[in-house]
């Protein structure tokens, strides 16, 4: 596949630590360390250190770790489509196994646009299968032009969304105030390319199939965190500063600064869908 009007993506996860007994470090070979989920022949490994998926008007196409983690960091490098993206997602979360219907999810979606018109980046955070914590931005640069670095911090104090290493979200665990937290459950690495009639302006601006295919590259990944079911006290208790990862001093400059400007929707200051008062984890701000 040329260069043109395609998607490339790059993942990259950086290293925090050195392996342990329950670390698990990955880096570097899709065919070992991944498997598709669908879309068939647009799931394309090129020797191991390089995959792709298209989207076209039949179907995406979608690719997952073969192992579970239970806390760690992953840093993920995309460079999105350029031009007409409309109704395009391009997905990048972890998650449970979603059959127990109280599955945990952490979420970065990327929702296409026309021409002009910024990308959504697009977080939520579900535990025990309850989700509606979504929080939205536009971006301070052009994500088509070059890689940016995408991160999800995960321990047992707080989940943190990062661009380029700037925090732009932080949920922290609140089970003091009963609200529930993921901390149990392993999850899966997922990335997928699809398409949603609802992902531009709501909806509004459909997928121009004639741009298809619509093409996602992934490229030179590292997973650094606590691998399976040890359990929750074992990979609690993993060296690495993932573990004890959090806002620093600049680090809170950098998320008041992005939420200020970037920020398109937070739920907690959505008065039409929460009459009553925001969720409880709304009541502390960083």
């Amino acid at each position: 596949m040329g260069d043109g009007p395609v998607m490339k993506m790059v993942i990259a996860v950086a290293i925090m630590m050195t392996a342990t007994v329950n670390g698990a470090i990955l880096s570097g070979n899709f065919l070992g360390d991944f498997e598709p989920t669908f879309g068939d022949h647009r799931v394309k490994a090129m020797g191991g250190q390089l995959l792709a998926l298209s989207l076209d008007q039949y179907s995406g196409a979608g690719f997952r770790s073969k192992k579970d983690f239970l806390f760690g960091r992953v840093d993920m490098q995309l460079k999105l489509v350029p031009g007409d993206s409309a109704g395009t997602v391009t997905t990048f979360y972890l998650t449970s196994d979603q059959s127990t219907g109280r599955h945990d999810e952490i979420d970065f979606e990327f929702l296409g646009n026309q021409s002009g018109q910024p990308y959504t980046l697009h977080t939520n955070v579900f535990s025990q299968g309850k989700g509606d914590r979504e929080q939205q931005f536009h971006l301070w640069f052009d994500p088509t032009i070059n890689f940016h670095t995408y991160s999800i911090v995960w321990n047992t104090r707080l989940i943190m969304f990062l661009v380029d290493n700037t925090p732009i979200r932080v949920f922290r665990s609140n089970e003091d105030m009963g609200v529930p937290f993921p901390k149990n459950q392993p999850m899966k690495i997922q990335c997928s390319l699809w398409s949603a009639d609802w992902a531009t302006q709501g909806g509004l601006i459909k997928t121009d199939w004639s741009k298809a295919p619509f093409v996602a590259y992934y490229k030179s990944y590292n997973i650094d965190g606590c691998e399976g079911m040890s359990g929750k006290s074992a990979c609690a208790n993993t060296p690495g500063s993932w573990r004890t990862h959090d806002l620093d001093a600049y680090g809170r400059r950098r998320l008041r600064w992005v939420q200020t400007n970037y920020m398109i929707y937070n739920y907690c200051k959505d008065t039409k869908r929460y009459p009553q008062g925001p969720p409880k984890e709304c009541q502390r701000v960083e």
